[in-house]
This record gives C-alpha cells, structure tokens and sequence, in this order.
C-alpha cells in the first residue's frame, strides 16, 4: 500500500513539472490596419499534455481594464478562429471588416491544467498570456485623377490630402501586382503613373499605395476595349480524335460574353452551338472549344473566338486542319515504292551488261596462256644455243 501512495506521488510530482512546460514558440505580432480590412493574429504554444488555447480581448487600461473571452463567431459573425492541436497547438484569430471600435489589445492565453475551465477554481489556474494590439485607422482621403480612366487616358495622379502618420514613400500597382519600377521613398502626399501601351491594351484596377503607419491606398480602374489572343494560332488533329482550341484575355473589364464561329475553306461562316460534337467551356479570362470526331473534309478551316465586355468586342482566329488516320502511312508507303523502283532499275540495269561482259570475258581468254609464252620462250632459248 504505502508504494502505491509513493507512485501516485511520483505521478502527481511529475505530472506538476510538466504541466509547467507550457510556453510560446510564436507570439501574436501587433497590426496595424485601416478600416473596412481584415486584420489577423497567430500564436503557438507548445506543452504536455497539450495545452488549450483561448483568445482575449482587453478594453481600457488598468486598474478599469475589462476582460472578454472571443468566440468564432463574436461581433457579429466578424471573428473567425481557427486552431489546430497537431505536435503543438496554433491558433489564429481573425476581424473582418474592422471598425475603429476594434482598436485595442488582443491577448492569446494558453494551458493545459485539467481544471482550467472549472469557474469555481479560476484563480487556482495557471494561464500563460501573450498579447498584442491591432491599430485601426480611419481610410483617409486620397483624391484620385482621373475617377475612372478610359484607353485614352495616359496619366493617372493621387493625391494624398491629409495622412494621420508620416508617410515613408509610395508605389503603384495593377490588379494587385507592384509595379517594381514605381517604388519611391519620397515622403510627398503626392504620386503619378503614366500608363504605357501595355497597361492601356490589357487596362486594370491601378492603385497607387502610400506607406505610413500601415499601406493606405486608392484605386483608378481602366476600361478598354477586350483584348483576345489565342496561343497558338494553327493546331493539327488527326481525324476522329479530338481537338482543343482555346482563347485567352486579360482585360478590365473581365470578358462577359464569349462566343465562336467556323468558317471553312470554302469561305462559308457559321456561329457554334453546343452539342455532341461541339462543346464550349467558358472561364472568367478563357474559353476553351472541345471538337469531337473532327473529319478532315469538313472540320478543317477557320475558328474564331470572340469576346465582348460593355466597352466593346474583340477576336483572334485558329486554323485548323484534321489529318487523315492514313495519313502517316504516306511517308512508309513513298519510301517502301522508292525501294521497288530503285531494286528494279538496279535489276534491269544488271540484265543489261550481261552480254557485253562476256565479251570482255573472251577477248580476256584469247591472250596467250602462261604455259604456252613459257613453252615459246623455251622454244626460242634453243634456238639460240643452236645458233651458237
């Protein structure tokens, strides 16, 4: 008896020394934001067993300070808060559309006493806490030149009239992507971009930025015409397969309406509908033209994509040509009849000189033959010693 009154000791003493490991391996980091963003928080702890995390939200300063628990959910459906316990527990909270209102300190708390939740032993509880501040700032006043901009604007201006904190410099962006060579450190309120060709092709949502206390912004859009371009101008199917066409834009305003039309090699045009054999899938900046069983008579020729917004429309055209299923025996076949003919005339050519080299073969054997010339010579060599 008294040795399990030793081990439950033991137990209590060690579940005491680890019950004290609770700690922070990443604290909430202060924000500072404007009214009507979103603002976040995040923190980590670690622990064992594995700690709960809780979110705070501390009015007023001490000795008046007032303490509310955030749920998912709070403010009017504005809070989120998402928090995973995996090796170590993280947490993350955040306001949606924030208001001057949510101002103020943010407190990530963490424990894992088994009695943490029990209100009649609240004090008993050890919690360890981490806080931070979220900054909100009303949106300032930032005139803009022009509202709206159109494909013969060329200069866009910001003017920002009153910035609440020193302003640390300014850049533009389009459609949410800096553009790199506009970045300044001046601390004027005042900034200009001159949009080139490219930027009035494709148009899109300009902001120029000022960096102060956090990023203050406004924003100019510019409307053009749509602009539609396929990547790849002339495509090859082979019959009876099927043929992907496809056309992109990244025009602002975003393309509304897509539609495509076929006109063959006779130069008869007609408009595509979907059916079995046509089928049109139509994204935000991209249609795609699916052909199915594509005959090489009568699907071969011209597609043209068009894309339409309130400033006007706008196409690019596809050529297609649908190859024959026998087409790639053409170049077997070719070889395989450049080989008969080459065999036949290396076969007729041969025929030929037959009888000539037989010719040649028997004025070949008319020469006299070693044994005769050698029996001539002896004959003569006699001759000779005769003579002597």
């Amino acid at each position: 008896m008294a040795l399990l009154w030793v081990f439950g000791a033991v137990m209590v003493c060690f579940y005491q020394v680890t019950s004290e490991t609770v700690s922070f391996i990443k604290s909430p980091m202060s924000q500072t934001t404007v009214s009507g963003r979103s603002a976040g928080l995040h923190c980590e702890v670690v622990g064992f067993p594995l700690p709960e995390v809780q979110w705070w939200y501390v009015e007023e300063e001490e000795p008046e300070e007032t303490i509310t628990q955030l749920f998912d959910g709070a403010r009017m459906d504005r809070v989120q808060i998402h928090t995973t316990y995996n090796t170590h527990a993280a947490s993350t909270i955040r306001i949606l559309n924030v208001t001057l209102n949510d101002s103020g300190t943010y407190e990530c708390r963490a424990s894992n006493d088994p009695e943490r939740n029990a209100l009649r032993k609240t004090l008993k509880v050890k919690w360890i806490r981490s806080q931070a501040n979220i900054f909100v700032f009303e949106q300032p006043n930032i005139l803009t030149e022009p509202k709206e901009a159109n494909i013969t604007t060329e200069v866009l201006s910001c003017n920002f009239t009153e910035p609440q904190t020193p302003i640390k410099g300014h850049h533009w962006t389009r459609n949410g992507n800096v553009i790199e060579e506009t970045r300044s450190t001046s601390t004027v309120g005042f900034t200009q971009y001159k949009v080139d060709k490219t930027d009035i092709k494709f148009g899109g949502a300009f902001s120029c930025v000022f960096i102060a206390a956090t990023e203050f912004n406004e924003s100019i859009k510019l409307s053009v015409v749509p602009h539609v371009v396929a990547p790849k101008h002339n495509e090859h199917v082979t019959e009876n397969d099927k043929a992907v066409l496809m056309c992109e834009s990244s025009t602002y305003p975003p393309i509304d309406k897509w539609r495509w039309s076929f006109t063959d090699d006779s130069k008869n045009k007609k408009d595509i509908t979907e059916d079995e054999k046509y089928i049109i899938k139509i994204e935000p900046n991209k249609t795609t033209l699916y052909i199915n069983n594509p005959a090489s008579n009568m699907d071969s020729g011209s597609y043209t994509c068009h894309g339409s917004n309130d400033m006007g429309e706008f196409s690019d055209d596809i050529t297609l040509r649908v190859r024959s299923r026998l087409a790639a025996l053409w170049p077997f076949l070719g070889i395989v009849v450049e080989v008969i003919v080459l065999v036949t005339i290396i076969f007729i050519f041969e025929k030929r000189r037959k009888p000539e080299d037989l010719g040649d073969d028997d004025n070949v054997g008319s020469a006299p033959l070693k044994n005769e010339s050698a029996a001539n010579h002896k004959d003569k060599n006699v001759r000779q010693r005769n003579c002597n």
